[in-house]
């Protein structure tokens, strides 16, 4: 059977660390902090008596724990009774999962297929179609989870072409054979009635796409059901071909290798591991520190020690209260200390001191240590690299100082470039079969862009040095202040340059009506031309 049977734990007991780490993933990518305080055990602000987390310290094996661990851990205190919770969550695991997106495809890449003007055209088309989008949605997807899969999807009713979804990694059960993909499971929930869950499962294999729906609860799968039991899968056939025989309509993109979790799992060993892989404890330890610092904030807001003589009684079994405004006091029954001269009638100021500058250092210390462990540059996220103070900086020293984001960047894209040429390729490939667009199923070449546009006054200046140093040809310079240029234009731009440097041609001489007959030998001062000949000349004609 291509989909199981039914029943059994859902997601599969073999793939249970995979999960619980993708859950802790989830959470601190969520930036959420009600998830993160159930994730470690934490109670809920307000709500002591909710229940603990899935790392439950009372379980017994693997789960349990990393739950006590997870116990010793800021967001695994719990809050005490009657108590509102005040820590504080510093979303940075949204920012870096963004940025690793923004740094892959702030500019869309671009996809090309050598002498087929038709398949070009076409592909074209289909990466016009919303592409660019769903890419930066997968690549923060990616490294908040350890990796993405692409999914090709069609429906004539819904569109004229097939496009490509973004799947996250944990709603996705593979299969794999000599650590390529040979098969992926996808499943959602879509719909819950009291205890009983409903899941949609979509397991793509080789030329066919087979779709099952369960009844069941929240860790079981259930029993199968016929797809149109419910509004949400009615329609979607039990099996469907997808007119492909070579490839896959899913892929999976690894962020990156090896994962050093789950290496020695064989159902996780392939894999890609998070940003976050490691950074955890340090996340946690953030979010204390600033947590530190509101209380500080908090317990130094001014307050006031005064005598209970100066409060105005609101009647029996009411309290009392005290008017701040009130300019002129008077004791009633003073209790007058013999230690102090103005005895008990003292309002004593009280406010604690704020230590911003301890919090803040030790903050933006964890930060860069966050950041680095993620594989990029402090200065990517705008602080200072290596704690140096920021000035003013040139455009070399800058790129030096994100190299290692550019790093990080580069061996990003020797996963994303072969997933994406094999991903199009299918893509095309179902084009053909399902809307009859007469496409050739090639792979084409994925080039990407640059990792943020450039300034143009710093690309003005190096082409400026270039030209005065002979260095390089005016295409080459086009080429580089262009790069998005394709060879057409850049061609017509150097032949617009070329013209505009050229010498103007020099100014055309039209003989006026006076200078019939004189040659460039005539005319007043030049040399003698008439008369009788010269006495050699007489002497040459004699010889003639």
């Amino acid at each position: 059977m291509p989909l199981p049977n039914g029943g059994g734990p859902w997601p599969p007991r073999e793939l249970d660390m995979v999960t619980a780490r993708l859950d802790v993933w989830s959470a601190w990518y969520s930036g959420d902090p009600d998830r993160l305080a159930l994730l470690y055990g934490g109670s809920l602000a307000g709500d002591p008596g909710r229940p603990l987390g899935s790392l439950d310290t009372d379980l017994r094996g693997w789960r349990g724990w990393l739950g006590r661990l997870a116990a010793r851990w800021f967001w695994g205190t719990q809050t005490p009774p009657n108590e509102k919770r005040t820590k504080l969550h510093l979303p940075l695991a949204g920012d870096i999962a963004a940025t690793s997106a923004d740094l892959l495809f702030s500019e869309p890449p671009t996809f090309s297929v050598e002498d087929d003007d038709k398949t070009q055209a076409r592909l074209d088309e289909l990466v016009e179609d919303g592409l660019h989008a769903d890419l930066l949605e997968a690549a923060e997807v990616c490294a908040a989870l350890g990796g993405v899969y692409l999914r090709i999807c069609w429906d004539d009713k819904v569109r004229d072409r097939p496009w490509i979804s973004a799947m996250h990694a944990d709603c996705a059960i593979p299969d794999w054979r000599y650590g390529r993909l040979k098969a992926v499971t996808f499943w959602r929930v879509v719909k819950r009635q009291g205890n009983d869950v409903w899941r949609h499962l979509e397991r793509h294999e080789p030329g066919v796409i087979y779709n099952g729906l369960y009844q069941g609860a929240d860790a079981d799968l259930g029993t199968p059901k016929p797809l149109d039991s419910l509004d949400e899968t009615m329609g979607i056939p039990d099996s469907m071909p997808t007119g492909v025989q070579d490839g896959l309509t899913a892929c999976y993109v690894p962020n990156m290798r090896p994962s050093r979790v789950w290496r020695e799992i064989p159902e996780a060993a392939h894999l890609g591991r998070s940003d976050y892989a490691g950074t955890e404890g340090l996340m946690d330890a953030l979010d204390e520190v600033y947590s530190s610092l509101m209380r500080d904030i908090r317990l130094a807001k001014a307050k006031l020690i005064i005598p209970e003589t100066y409060l105005q009684s609101l009647g029996q079994g009411k309290g009392a209260t005290w008017d701040s405004e009130q300019e002129l006091i008077y004791p009633v029954a003073a209790l007058q200390s013999p230690n102090s001269a103005a005895g008990g009638l003292m309002v004593t100021p009280t406010q604690f001191q704020i230590r911003v500058t301890e919090h803040l250092q030790s903050a933006q210390s964890l930060q860069d240590q966050i950041v680095r462990a993620c594989g990029y540059s402090a200065q990517t996220f705008g602080s200072a690299a290596d704690g140096e103070q920021q000035v003013a900086q040139t455009a070399t020293e800058v790129d030096s100082r994100t190299r290692r984001s550019d790093i990080t960047r580069d061996r990003k894209i020797t996963y994303w470039s072969p997933a994406l040429a094999e991903i199009l390729r299918v893509l095309l490939a179902v084009d053909a079969a399902k809307f009859r667009s007469g496409v050739n199923a090639v792979r084409p070449t994925v080039e990407f862009g640059d990792r943020v546009s450039e300034d143009p006054q710093a690309l003005a200046q190096t082409a400026q040095l270039l030209r005065a140093a002979e260095a390089a040809s005016t295409e080459t310079l086009v080429q580089m202040v262009h790069p998005d240029w394709d060879g057409e234009q850049v061609d017509a731009e150097v032949q617009r340059i070329q013209d505009e440097a050229a010498p103007p041609a020099p100014p055309e001489i039209v003989p006026g009506p006076d200078s019939a007959g004189m040659g460039p030998d005539s005319g007043p001062g030049a040399p003698d031309g008439g008369g009788a000949p010269s006495e050699d000349q007489a002497a040459l004609d004699a010889l003639g």
